[in-house]
């Protein structure tokens, strides 16, 4: 994985352009996978989910995860008042008519960010609290050397004073824990991929 500049998502051709102007950019990162193709997106998908989720994180990844839960447990952070279509509009009402009746993608009850939309190259997901409303973008690019790669962009929008401070607050977090652990789940799941297909068609 490598941290990549915001033109390394703001240029490329995607359809999440049309409707998020008003959020920020705040990560952009590359995940490495090697020898894929142009049509290996929803092969990369497949793996990261039969990679699992936040259960299949570093002990040092979960743990982070389970305070933040259950500060905003405590604090009412996660309410169902400050959520998608409480506080603020899902990006789904935004969407033009064709990415409205594109599929969503796999929703898992597990999973906080859910599905906008899925389309070939390009995937996203919405998530908000009282702290920000945030959007995971995932997408297919040609890699430097030649191989197709994934790219996540998470756009924001906080909340105020408080959700700035928030972002603030966490960044060192997601930078030298949260990330790394991503990575390498992601990559190992494209490595292991052929694996995790045939286990999951077994079981």
């Amino acid at each position: 994985m490598s941290r990549r500049t915001a033109t390394a998502y703001t240029e490329q051709p995607w359809r999440i352009h049309e409707f998020t102007q008003d959020f920020t950019v705040e990560d952009v990162w590359s995940f490495r996978t090697p020898g894929a193709g142009p049509d290996d997106f929803p092969t990369m998908l497949a793996a990261m989910r039969a990679g699992g989720g936040l259960a299949k994180q570093p002990l040092p990844a979960r743990f982070l995860f389970a305070v933040r839960w259950k500060l905003g447990a405590l604090l009412g952070w996660d309410k169902p008042q400050a959520g998608v279509g409480r506080r603020v509009a899902s990006l789904r009402d935004r969407l033009p008519d064709d990415l409205r009746s594109a599929p969503r993608g796999h929703d898992d009850a597990n999973m906080p960010l859910k599905p906008v939309y899925e389309l070939p190259i390009e995937s996203t997901r919405e998530l908000a609290n009282k702290t920000v409303h945030t959007v995971m973008h995932l997408g297919w690019v040609r890699g430097a050397d030649g191989d197709y790669e994934l790219r996540m962009t998470v756009l924001v929008k906080p909340n105020g004073r408080f959700g700035r401070l928030y972002m603030s607050a966490i960044a060192p977090f997601r930078y030298l824990i949260v990330y790394p652990a991503l990575t390498r789940q992601w990559e190992r799941a494209w490595r292991d991929r052929d694996r995790l297909r045939d286990a999951g068609e077994s079981s």
